[in-house]
């Protein structure tokens, strides 16, 4: 194998620097076994943020990319502020000169794909196809759920599914998204803290409109972003709530986000079970950035065991909506320092757990060098996933150079693709936009190896022009682009579909491989290969 060192260095397997100027990475076993086998040449270096200078984005030379949506895709069904994809309809898509007034940008989200007959729109004389990408949309006027139809013209290509819940009430923006193969269901989380939470749309109806309900009376409110059911039923949810400032400078942030399970208590119906969040055995209560147990978690071949705690229970508290984050804190689980998304290991019996944590992305944290800062990659172990209790630690931990992790998505069995959220301020440090890496996660990160980058994020023309303008009184978008939604799938909505299930097999038996690219022209892409032919299900 050939892996990069963190001082740029090429490491093979025996541990002898080689004397290459660009690594060829060849990540996983040989190409005749089945699976695991990932070859990418990767890219060098991540792109610079320079002032008014637009940058494209350079991806691993294997891959090609090509886009399925934009945000100035008008929808075919404008409802209330939905009108585009990615923007609503209250100003230019770019401001005219002298002004700062602009469209909202929506920011589609997580991307949850499925294969599916028999879906209807808004023209009821159009034959939709089977094949589709639906999101939430995180900023806005308003939330609002949209479907991509792949198959699909330029006038049916984005159909609104909802903008209001079954009650009326507008829906809140939204983060994550999953889909339930045993309830049938497309659930769609909110990142809104105390207002935050779960929401549930059923499939469209013959209109293509979505009935939409808030369960946030059995799940909890909570800064939820990350969602995934296991094999059991059971819903694993990862929580992003950016804690108090800590440290001298106050550069730093406390943990405060947690990690929950909610166990149904029948399999397919969310309405009623517990919601349990993870316990780190021996963590300091309450936590503390700064402690002892930070390092300890942040440092290779450190091992902690777990239990989930439960924080509420149905039958015993109600179904009135409650504050997630502090039943937790309360019934004494561990906090991390903002986790937003996770995934189980495929092909593995649903065992292994891995999240992200985004941490302070702030050059200037006094707990980058080694307490969680820059961010890491975890692992939760358990002997099966409906356990109550297991084991944690850490699978990769950030640097400068790769930090804020957030979304992820299993590319095989072993190889886990992470994208970065590191925001405006952190770019402008080091001088370096976002990237995507590979994780090897039966690689030991301790002998000083980086994962290699698949992609080098850029910035398009509206989002340098955001850039420009974030933090101007009266200016309310986002500024350079961010990695979001990356995800990986054969669109199975059965239960054996079940994403951890299979492993996966990408450009090959109908697997697809998407990301979007937030902010700025909000963009959402499909990774394929060179000449590839098997798209199909």
């Amino acid at each position: 194998m050939i892996w990069m060192s963190r001082r740029g260095r090429l490491l093979t397997a025996g541990g002898a620097v080689a004397a290459a100027a660009a690594a060829v990475l060849a990540l996983g076993q040989t190409g005749a076994e089945a699976h695991g086998d990932l070859h990418i040449s990767g890219v060098s270096a991540a792109n610079p943020k320079a002032a008014g200078i637009v940058a494209p984005n350079v991806l691993t030379s294997e891959w090609l990319e090509s886009p399925v949506a934009q945000g100035a895709v008008p929808v075919e069904n404008p409802t209330d502020w939905a009108t585009h994809y990615g923007y609503n309809g209250d100003g230019p898509f770019v401001p005219l000169p002298g002004t700062l007034t602009e469209a909202t940008k929506t920011e589609p989200d997580k991307n949850t794909y499925l294969v599916l007959a028999g879906q209807h729109g808004a023209d009821p004389g159009y034959d939709y196809g089977r094949h589709f990408l639906f999101q939430g949309h995180e900023t806005g006027k308003g939330g609002y759920l949209t479907r991509v139809n792949l198959d699909a013209d330029g006038a049916h290509r984005v159909t609104v599914l909802a903008t209001r819940d079954v009650a009326g009430n507008p829906l809140p923006v939204f983060d994550g998204s999953v889909w339930d193969p045993f309830g049938r269901t497309l659930l769609f989380s909110a990142e809104r803290g105390r207002a935050g939470g779960l929401w549930q749309a059923q499939l469209p109806d013959s209109n293509g409109h979505s009935a939409v309900q808030d369960i946030s009376g059995s799940v909890g409110r909570g800064g939820y972003e990350g969602i995934q059911f296991d094999s059991a039923g059971e819903l694993w949810i990862v929580e992003d709530v950016g804690g108090p400032a800590a440290g001298a400078n106050g550069k730093g942030k406390q943990p405060n986000s947690f990690v929950y399970r909610f166990v149904p208590a029948t399999r397919g119906d969310l309405s009623a079970g517990r919601l349990q969040a993870l316990q780190v055995v021996g963590a300091p209560n309450p936590p503390d950035a700064d402690s002892a147990f930070e390092a300890a978690l942040h440092s290779y071949g450190s091992s902690f065991p777990t239990r989930w705690v439960t924080v509420h229970d149905t039958t015993v508290d109600g179904t009135a909506p409650f504050d997630a984050n502090a039943a937790a804190k309360a019934a004494g689980a561990t906090p991390f320092k903002r986790p937003e998304n996770g995934q189980f290991r495929p092909g593995g019996g649903f065992r292994q757990f891995f999240f992200t944590e985004t941490g302070d992305t702030n050059a200037d944290s006094p707990f980058n060098a080694d307490k969680g800062g820059w961010g890491a990659i975890l692992r939760i172990s358990q002997s099966r996933p409906d356990a109550g209790d297991g084991q944690l630690q850490v699978t990769f931990d950030g640097d400068e150079a790769h930090a804020g992790f957030d979304n992820l998505s299993f590319y095989d069995e072993r190889h886990l693709l992470i994208v970065e959220d590191a925001g405006d301020t952190l770019h402008t440090q080091r001088n370096a936009l976002d990237s995507g890496y590979v994780i090897d996660v039966d690689h030991d990160y301790a002998d000083g190896a980086v994962p290699v980058r698949f992609l080098a994020e850029g910035r398009d023309a509206s989002a340098t022009i955001d850039s420009a303008l974030l933090g101007t009184p009266g200016f309310q978008n986002e500024g350079d682009n961010e990695i979001t939604g990356i995800h990986i799938s054969d669109g199975n909505p059965t239960v054996p579909g079940l994403i951890g299930t299979r492993v996966p097999t990408p450009f090959t038996g109908g697997w697809r491989f998407f990301w979007t690219q937030q902010h700025g022209d909000n963009i959402t892409w499909e990774v394929t290969r060179p000449h590839q032919e098997d798209t199909e299900d």
